[in-house]
Protein backbone atom coordinates (compact mmCIF):
# COMPACT_ATOMS: atom_id res chain seq x y z
CA UNK A 1 0.00 0.00 0.00
CA UNK A 2 1.28 3.46 -0.91
CA UNK A 3 2.33 5.84 1.86
CA UNK A 4 -0.32 8.46 1.07
CA UNK A 5 -3.05 5.88 0.66
CA UNK A 6 -2.15 4.51 4.09
CA UNK A 7 -2.10 8.05 5.51
CA UNK A 8 -5.51 8.93 4.04
CA UNK A 9 -7.03 5.75 5.44
CA UNK A 10 -5.48 6.49 8.83
CA UNK A 11 -6.82 10.05 8.88
CA UNK A 12 -10.32 8.88 7.93
CA UNK A 13 -10.29 6.24 10.67
CA UNK A 14 -8.99 8.72 13.25
CA UNK A 15 -11.63 11.31 12.36
CA UNK A 16 -14.34 8.65 12.55
CA UNK A 17 -13.17 7.77 16.06
CA UNK A 18 -13.23 11.46 17.01
CA UNK A 19 -16.69 11.79 15.49
CA UNK A 20 -17.91 8.85 17.57
CA UNK A 21 -16.91 10.44 20.89
CA UNK A 22 -17.93 14.01 20.01
CA UNK A 23 -21.31 15.59 20.39
CA UNK A 24 -23.66 16.62 17.56
CA UNK A 25 -21.84 19.96 17.34
CA UNK A 26 -18.97 18.18 15.57
CA UNK A 27 -21.27 17.12 12.74
CA UNK A 28 -22.93 20.54 12.68
CA UNK A 29 -19.58 22.24 12.19
CA UNK A 30 -17.77 19.91 9.78
CA UNK A 31 -20.42 18.12 7.66
CA UNK A 32 -21.52 19.74 4.40
CA UNK A 33 -24.75 21.73 4.80
CA UNK A 34 -26.83 23.69 2.28
CA UNK A 35 -26.20 27.41 1.90
CA UNK A 36 -28.16 29.39 4.48
CA UNK A 37 -29.02 29.05 8.17
CA UNK A 38 -31.40 26.32 9.28
CA UNK A 39 -32.85 25.04 12.53
CA UNK A 40 -32.51 21.26 12.69
CA UNK A 41 -33.97 19.41 15.67
CA UNK A 42 -30.93 17.60 17.07
CA UNK A 43 -28.63 20.65 16.97
CA UNK A 44 -28.67 23.44 19.54
CA UNK A 45 -27.55 26.17 17.12
CA UNK A 46 -28.53 26.92 13.51
CA UNK A 47 -26.60 24.94 10.90
CA UNK A 48 -25.49 26.05 7.45
CA UNK A 49 -22.70 26.05 4.91
CA UNK A 50 -19.15 27.08 5.82
CA UNK A 51 -16.37 27.03 3.25
CA UNK A 52 -14.18 24.53 5.12
CA UNK A 53 -16.98 21.98 4.90
CA UNK A 54 -16.05 21.42 1.24
CA UNK A 55 -13.01 19.51 2.57
CA UNK A 56 -13.97 18.38 6.07
CA UNK A 57 -17.14 16.57 4.97
CA UNK A 58 -14.93 14.14 3.05
CA UNK A 59 -13.38 12.85 6.27
CA UNK A 60 -16.66 12.19 8.13
CA UNK A 61 -18.74 9.03 7.78
CA UNK A 62 -22.28 8.10 8.74
CA UNK A 63 -21.40 4.75 10.33
CA UNK A 64 -18.73 2.05 10.43
CA UNK A 65 -20.01 0.28 7.30
CA UNK A 66 -19.87 3.55 5.36
CA UNK A 67 -16.27 4.04 6.48
CA UNK A 68 -15.27 0.42 5.80
CA UNK A 69 -16.62 0.38 2.24
CA UNK A 70 -14.94 3.67 1.36
CA UNK A 71 -11.59 2.69 2.86
CA UNK A 72 -11.68 -0.69 1.12
CA UNK A 73 -12.25 1.06 -2.21
CA UNK A 74 -9.48 3.56 -1.49
CA UNK A 75 -7.07 0.72 -0.72
CA UNK A 76 -8.19 -1.27 -3.77
CA UNK A 77 -7.86 1.50 -6.35
CA UNK A 78 -5.64 4.07 -4.66
CA UNK A 79 -2.55 1.97 -4.02
CA UNK A 80 -1.72 1.26 -7.68
CA UNK A 81 -2.75 4.74 -8.73
CA UNK A 82 -0.42 6.35 -6.20
CA UNK A 83 2.50 4.28 -7.50
CA UNK A 84 1.62 5.15 -11.10
CA UNK A 85 1.31 8.94 -10.84
CA UNK A 86 3.39 9.70 -7.74
CA UNK A 87 2.42 11.10 -4.34
CA UNK A 88 2.11 14.76 -5.37
CA UNK A 89 -0.22 14.13 -8.30
CA UNK A 90 -2.13 11.53 -6.31
CA UNK A 91 -2.86 13.95 -3.48
CA UNK A 92 -3.79 16.69 -5.96
CA UNK A 93 -6.18 14.32 -7.72
CA UNK A 94 -7.75 13.21 -4.45
CA UNK A 95 -8.51 16.73 -3.24
CA UNK A 96 -9.57 17.98 -6.68
CA UNK A 97 -12.10 15.14 -6.79
CA UNK A 98 -13.24 15.88 -3.24
CA UNK A 99 -13.70 19.60 -3.91
CA UNK A 100 -15.61 19.02 -7.15
CA UNK A 101 -17.75 16.39 -5.43
CA UNK A 102 -18.57 18.71 -2.53
CA UNK A 103 -19.32 21.66 -4.82
CA UNK A 104 -21.67 19.50 -6.89
CA UNK A 105 -23.48 18.25 -3.80
CA UNK A 106 -23.70 21.79 -2.40
CA UNK A 107 -25.38 22.95 -5.59
CA UNK A 108 -27.80 20.02 -5.59
CA UNK A 109 -28.86 20.22 -1.92
CA UNK A 110 -29.16 24.02 -2.04
CA UNK A 111 -31.71 23.64 -4.84
CA UNK A 112 -33.63 20.92 -2.99
CA UNK A 113 -34.05 22.29 0.54
CA UNK A 114 -37.81 21.68 0.25
CA UNK A 115 -37.01 17.96 0.50
CA UNK A 116 -35.48 18.51 3.95
CA UNK A 117 -32.26 19.80 5.47
CA UNK A 118 -29.61 17.15 5.99
CA UNK A 119 -25.80 16.97 6.14
CA UNK A 120 -23.57 15.28 3.58
CA UNK A 121 -20.60 13.23 4.77
CA UNK A 122 -18.21 10.69 3.29
CA UNK A 123 -15.06 10.20 1.25
CA UNK A 124 -17.05 8.65 -1.60
CA UNK A 125 -16.74 11.65 -3.92
CA UNK A 126 -12.95 11.64 -3.71
CA UNK A 127 -12.86 7.86 -4.11
CA UNK A 128 -15.07 7.99 -7.21
CA UNK A 129 -12.45 10.34 -8.65
CA UNK A 130 -9.74 7.83 -7.77
CA UNK A 131 -11.85 5.12 -9.42
CA UNK A 132 -12.22 7.09 -12.64
CA UNK A 133 -8.48 7.80 -12.78
CA UNK A 134 -7.77 4.11 -12.18
CA UNK A 135 -10.03 3.18 -15.10
CA UNK A 136 -8.36 5.71 -17.39
CA UNK A 137 -4.81 4.69 -16.48
CA UNK A 138 -5.43 0.94 -16.25
CA UNK A 139 -8.35 0.41 -18.66
CA UNK A 140 -7.69 -3.29 -19.27
CA UNK A 141 -6.99 -4.24 -15.66
CA UNK A 142 -9.48 -6.91 -14.61
CA UNK A 143 -11.73 -6.06 -11.66
CA UNK A 144 -13.77 -8.71 -9.86
CA UNK A 145 -16.71 -7.40 -7.86
CA UNK A 146 -17.63 -8.86 -4.50
CA UNK A 147 -21.35 -8.80 -5.38
CA UNK A 148 -21.82 -10.16 -8.01
CA UNK A 149 -18.37 -11.77 -8.55
CA UNK A 150 -18.15 -10.92 -12.24
CA UNK A 151 -14.74 -10.06 -13.76
CA UNK A 152 -14.64 -7.09 -16.13
CA UNK A 153 -12.13 -4.54 -17.50
CA UNK A 154 -11.63 -1.53 -15.25
CA UNK A 155 -12.82 0.95 -17.87
CA UNK A 156 -16.08 -0.98 -18.35
CA UNK A 157 -16.61 -1.07 -14.59
CA UNK A 158 -16.11 2.71 -14.38
CA UNK A 159 -18.53 3.39 -17.24
CA UNK A 160 -21.22 1.10 -15.84
CA UNK A 161 -20.85 2.50 -12.33
CA UNK A 162 -21.01 6.07 -13.65
CA UNK A 163 -24.20 5.29 -15.58
CA UNK A 164 -25.71 3.64 -12.50
CA UNK A 165 -24.96 6.73 -10.41
CA UNK A 166 -26.50 8.99 -13.06
CA UNK A 167 -29.63 6.84 -13.27
CA UNK A 168 -29.95 6.68 -9.48
CA UNK A 169 -29.46 10.44 -9.13
CA UNK A 170 -31.97 11.37 -11.84
CA UNK A 171 -34.68 8.91 -10.83
CA UNK A 172 -34.21 9.23 -7.09
CA UNK A 173 -33.31 5.66 -6.19
CA UNK A 174 -31.26 4.93 -3.04
CA UNK A 175 -32.49 7.89 -1.00
CA UNK A 176 -29.80 9.25 1.30
CA UNK A 177 -26.97 8.51 -1.14
CA UNK A 178 -25.25 11.52 -2.75
CA UNK A 179 -25.19 10.20 -6.32
CA UNK A 180 -24.47 13.57 -7.90
CA UNK A 181 -21.58 14.09 -5.49
CA UNK A 182 -20.10 10.82 -6.76
CA UNK A 183 -20.45 12.02 -10.33
CA UNK A 184 -18.92 15.35 -9.35
CA UNK A 185 -15.88 13.52 -8.01
CA UNK A 186 -15.50 11.68 -11.30
CA UNK A 187 -15.75 14.95 -13.22
CA UNK A 188 -13.12 16.54 -10.98
CA UNK A 189 -10.71 13.67 -11.62
CA UNK A 190 -11.35 13.73 -15.37
CA UNK A 191 -10.71 17.48 -15.62
CA UNK A 192 -7.54 17.16 -13.54
CA UNK A 193 -6.15 14.33 -15.68
CA UNK A 194 -7.07 16.21 -18.85
CA UNK A 195 -5.24 19.32 -17.64
CA UNK A 196 -2.12 17.30 -16.84
CA UNK A 197 -2.15 15.73 -20.30
CA UNK A 198 -2.49 19.14 -21.93
CA UNK A 199 0.50 20.41 -19.97
CA UNK A 200 2.51 17.33 -20.91
CA UNK A 201 1.77 17.87 -24.62
CA UNK A 202 2.65 21.57 -24.34
CA UNK A 203 6.01 20.73 -22.79
CA UNK A 204 6.65 18.07 -25.44
CA UNK A 205 5.87 20.38 -28.36
CA UNK A 206 7.83 23.29 -26.94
Amino acid sequence: MGRLTRLLIGVNVAVFALEAVSGPGFLARFALWPIGHFIVGQFESPVGFKVWQLITCGFLHANFLHLAINMYALWMFGSDLERAIGPRHYLTLYFASLLCSSATQLLVVSMMTSAGIYPTVGASGAIFGILLAFGMLFPRRTIVLLIPPIPMPAILFVILYGLLELFSGVFGTDQGVAHFAHLGGMVGAYLTLRQWRRRARAVYYS
